[in-house]
């Protein structure tokens, strides 16, 4: 190892524009201009989350996979297709049946990409599925993991996504932080890997697209005041006696909703008797699900959400939103959003979301806040690191 570290040394005398780094027992010579990165991506919020990173960094020597792992493939085609991304380099489509045979397949067909391509590192974002699969098929390919928006926890063992960004942020190489609250959640966890406090770059998407939104838009809605609503997470919608609490909630409020519906949820509504109260109800307008331009219109132009997304308490925050969020859900993994009184938990329970509900309505000013996800250079921070470390 010292007589192959020093030849590296004669070689950086030689030319100044390759880099020397160790990673665990390997030993990369490699030009700077020529890192060679996979970003793989399988669901709407990493779609958006990482178009900004995408577009940032060198076209030529970015591979993108994706791995249709959202519920409608279709739905997440449509957001790649509105966000400008480039043709994916490899899609799949997934088996239908439990997560871990979705895992494993991705494992499998994701390993096998990787041994043909080698690329310097694979770039992940956040906490799905499709985000566990990659880092451990990388891992296994000793190929370093970089994970964009490391470190979030809601301490919540309900949530899959959970057990699936503790474990990434483990085996990753660079962990790049949203906020400090995050890396101070990677510190308390001793991870091994690089810390980056980068900002979020959900607030990078938002500047850049909620300026054409209304252009690209095939949203038209006849409501001048509305409520915004949205649910998906599973420990929510799968289950019936929580999903009733919350819908009662909402109807017992006598709002006016705007309602778009994901697939998973529209599917359980109807199963558990619950769409045809929603649907017969005056004060809630439901659409089928939207793109990301017709919800950012929907995000800019109502009085305030009610969610159970974690992503979408974080684009509430930006310049071209500023929204208060009613959070239906026993935790968040976004806290920065409560304490900076973008958001309030409400719960599941019907009576307390009916409360904040109505303190919400009677003051829906977010007042002179600045998001805590920083100013939208995320993308070109992250770059920054991974073009210094590979």
């Amino acid at each position: 190892m010292n007589l192959t570290k020093k030849i590296c040394g004669q070689i950086l005398k030689i030319s100044r524009k390759t880099l020397f780094h160790t990673h665990k027992s390997m030993i990369i010579i490699k030009f700077l201009d020529n890192m060679k990165t996979t970003i793989v991506f399988g669901t709407r919020p990493e779609i958006i989350k990482l178009a900004p990173l995408i577009k940032t960094l060198n076209k030529k020597s970015t591979s993108l996979i994706f791995t249709g792992q959202h519920y409608d493939y279709q739905m997440g085609m449509q957001f790649i297709k509105q966000l400008g991304i480039n043709k994916n380099d490899y899609s799949m489509k997934l088996p239908k049946g439990n997560p871990s045979i979705q895992i494993a397949d991705m494992i499998n067909k994701l390993s096998n990409f990787f041994a043909k391509e080698s690329p310097d590192t694979v770039i992940v974002q956040g906490d799905t599925n499709t985000v566990l699969a990659a880092s451990i098929a990388s891992l296994k390919s000793n190929i370093p993991i970089s994970h964009v928006e490391a470190g979030l926890r809601s301490n919540d063992w309900r949530m899959p996504e959970e057990h699936n960004r503790i474990a990434v942020d483990h085996i990753s190489e660079l962990l790049f932080a949203p906020t400090l609250n995050s890396k101070n959640n990677l510190l308390s966890e001793k991870v091994h890997g690089k810390i980056f406090v980068t900002g979020n770059t959900v607030i990078d998407s938002i500047n850049q697209f909620s300026k054409i939104s209304k252009k690209h838009s095939n949203l038209s809605i006849d409501l001048k005041e509305y409520v915004l609503m949205t649910l998906h997470r599973s420990e929510n919608v799968d289950k019936k006696l929580i999903l009733s609490s919350i819908i009662k909630g909402i109807l017992d409020s006598n709002q006016k909703f705007v309602f778009p519906i994901h697939p998973r949820t529209l599917k359980h509504l109807r199963k558990f008797g619950l769409y045809n109260k929603l649907k017969n109800s005056k004060n809630i307008l439901l659409l089928n699900s939207v793109g990301y331009f017709e919800m950012l219109e929907l995000m800019k132009n109502c009085q305030y959400i009610v969610t159970d997304s974690g992503g979408i308490q974080e684009e509430a925050t930006a310049p071209g939103i500023r929204k208060k969020v009613i959070i239906v859900r026993k935790t968040t993994d976004r806290p920065e959003t409560v304490l900076t009184g973008f958001s309030e938990i409400a719960g599941i329970k019907s009576s307390n979301i009916l409360k904040i509900i109505r303190k919400t309505a009677n003051n829906p000013i977010i007042g002179n806040k600045k998001s805590p996800y920083g100013e939208g250079n995320a993308s070109k921070i992250i770059a920054q690191h991974l073009k210094k470390t590979f």
